[in-house]
């Protein structure tokens, strides 16, 4: 703000520095013209630094205000987003994420904010059928796809498998990844049916579908949900007991101190 009330003040006085005045008289610059142009320079200034602050909304309430250079940045485009099988027509700023539109537009705070960097997983929604870190996505992007949110997973008054799953095992503490790691498992399960392969698969090869997925596949496969509160083990049985019926305990141990000291030293 102080660069651009110190540009006003000289846009107003014509007070410029020697190097100030050569630039200007290179560029053609002179008399009215300058004053103009540094008047374009403030006012386009002031927009970029203003425009974080507001919505397209309050920019648009005011458009006919505005000058040229603040409504060229406003970027609006109109979307359809079928969302949970209903179609939501919005008009939005076509930089907004998908999550904050899904959040801020349409009331769907399940999917959580955490990273907003694509690193925690805590924001991951359904994108035909495919898992998707909705703060990377732009909603732009996703005019008629179908988007399932946790709030669309429950049918009828009943809970997805999964969800009720995940309440029988204690798949979460404090509840702000799980929104992400349902809509992860059930999105994995679907991956499964289809023998997708993953990091872990050890015969690229030879895939099939149906694929029972082991324990080290479900923990690789789910490794982008981050649980601070470290139910890991909670989710993987869990997702166990939807994906193959297996409702025993997770097979980890705590590692041994031959272990440790060998990863100590490696």
């Amino acid at each position: 703000m102080k660069d651009l009330e110190k540009w006003e003040s000289k846009r107003d006085s014509d007070n410029f520095t020697e190097d100030e005045e050569r630039i200007f008289d290179e560029i053609g610059l002179n008399g009215s013209s300058r004053r103009k142009f540094l008047k374009q320079i403030s006012a386009a200034s002031l927009s970029i630094w203003a425009s974080p602050y507001f919505t397209s909304e309050l920019f648009a309430q005011t458009a006919e205000n505005l000058p040229d250079e603040v409504k060229v940045l406003l970027n609006e485009v109109k979307v359809n987003l079928r969302v949970n099988k209903m179609v939501k027509p919005l008009t939005l700023d076509s930089r907004v994420t998908l999550l904050d539109a899904l959040r801020e537009r349409l009331a769907l705070t399940g999917s959580k904010k955490g990273c907003d960097h694509g690193q925690c997983g805590a924001c991951t929604v359904m994108i035909d059928g495919k898992r998707k870190l909705s703060c990377l996505t732009l909603a732009a992007t996703c005019e008629d796809k179908e988007i399932t949110t946790i709030e669309g997973l429950a049918e009828d008054g009943r809970l997805h498998p999964m969800q009720e799953a995940f309440l029988k095992h204690d798949g979460f503490q404090c509840g702000y990844c799980t929104p992400g790691q349902i809509c992860s498992s059930v999105a994995l399960l679907e991956e499964a049916k289809n023998g997708e392969a993953s990091y872990v698969t050890e015969n690229f090869k030879n895939i099939e579908t149906n694929l029972k997925l082991s324990e080290e596949e479900i923990r690789e496969r789910m490794s982008g949900n981050i649980c601070r509160c470290g139910t890991y083990n909670n989710i993987v049985q869990a997702f166990k007991e939807v994906h193959s019926g297996d409702d025993e305990m997770p097979t980890w141990e705590f590692a041994t101190r031959e272990q440790m000291e060998k990863a100590k030293n490696a």
